[in-house]
C-alpha cells in the first residue's frame, strides 16, 4: 500500500509535467513502476494503459480549447507510423549503447531547436500553391509546407521507431518548427497522436496477459487527474515558457539517458 501512495503521487507529477508539455512520459512511467519492484512486463502494459488515460483526459481538455488539429493529426500519424516501422526494422544494425546515445543526441537536439524564435500564428493567404496546405485550429489558419514537414515528419517516426520510443518528446518540436502551428496547437495535437500510440502498445501488452488492474486502474485514475490539471495549466502558460519547460526536461532525460548508457557499458 505504501508502495502504492509513493508511486501514485511521482506519477501524478509525471502526468502533470508532461502533459503540460505535450509528451507522454511513458519512459518516466515505466522507469517509475520499474523501481517499485513492478516487473518488466507488466510495468510497461501499466505504463502504456495510464499513458493513455492521461492523453485522452488531456485531448478533452485541450479539444474543448480548440487547440488539437485533427487534420495535422491524421497527416503526421500517418507518416511517423509507417517511417517508425522502417526505424524499428533497421535498428538490429546499431548496439543497445549506440541507440541510447543516439537517443540522447535527439533528446538534446530536440530542446536546443525549441528554443529558436518562430513566428506562430501564420495565417495562410488565399493563392494556393503546390505543397502548402490549409490547416486550421481553433480560429486561425496555418500554412503548412509539405516540402518542409513531411521529410522531416519521416525522420522523426524513423528515428522514434529506431530507439523504441513514441515520438512524445519531438512532436511538438515537428509542429511547432515545420509546420509553424502554435505552441497551444501542437501540445494539444500532440496528445492525440500519443494516446493513439499508447492504446495500440497497451493492446499489444495486454493480449499477452501482462495487465494487473490492481495497479493499473487506480494509476489511471490519477494520470487522468494528472492529464486534465496538465491541460489546464498548459493552456494558461505563456508558449514562451512551455518551451523552456520543454527543453529543460528534455536535456534531463539526455543526461540520465548518457548516464544509463555509459553505466551499462562499464564506463562509469
Amino acid at each position: 500500500m505504501t508502495n502504492l501512495i509513493i508511486v501514485s503521487s511521482l506519477i501524478f507529477i509525471v502526468a502533470v509535467a508532461m502533459t503540460m508539455v505535450g509528451k507522454g512520459g511513458g519512459n518516466f512511467y515505466v522507469v517509475i513502476l520499474a523501481i517499485a519492484n513492478i516487473p518488466m512486463h507488466e510495468a510497461a502494459t501499466t505504463g502504456q494503459f495510464i499513458l493513455f488515460s492521461a492523453s485522452v483526459a488531456a485531448m478533452i481538455i485541450f479539444q474543448k480549447n480548440k487547440s488539437v488539429s485533427w487534420t495535422l493529426a491524421f497527416l503526421i500519424g500517418i507518416f511517423t507510423s509507417f517511417s517508425a516501422l522502417g526505424g524499428g526494422y533497421f535498428s538490429y544494425l546499431f548496439s543497445g549503447f549506440s541507440l541510447k546515445i543516439i537517443f540522447a543526441v535527439m533528446l538534446l537536439i530536440a530542446g536546443i531547436v525549441m528554443l529558436i524564435p518562430v513566428s506562430e500564428n501564420r495565417t495562410i493567404s488565399k493563392s494556393k500553391h503546390l505543397g502548402i496546405i490549409s490547416i486550421k485550429s481553433g480560429n486561425k489558419i496555418y500554412n503548412v509546407n509539405l516540402w518542409i514537414a513531411l521529410p522531416i515528419t519521416v525522420l522523426t517516426g524513423f528515428g522514434s521507431g529506431m530507439v523504441g520510443v513514441s515520438g512524445g518528446s519531438f512532436l511538438v518540436p515537428l509542429m511547432v518548427l515545420a509546420c509553424g502551428v502554435s505552441m497551444y496547437t501542437a501540445v494539444g495535437t500532440a496528445s492525440t497522436l500519443i494516446a493513439a500510440t499508447a492504446f495500440m502498445g497497451f493492446a499489444g501488452h495486454a493480449v499477452q496477459g501482462d495487465f494487473n488492474p490492481s495497479w493499473a486502474v487506480p494509476l489511471a485514475f490519477i494520470t487522468i487527474i494528472g492529464g486534465i490539471l496538465g491541460g489546464k495549466f498548459s493552456l494558461k502558460t505563456k508558449p514562451k515558457h512551455l518551451k523552456k519547460l520543454f527543453a529543460y526536461t528534455n536535456w534531463l532525460a539526455a543526461f540520465f539517458m548518457v548516464i544509463n548508457a555509459l553505466h551499462t557499458k562499464g564506463i562509469i
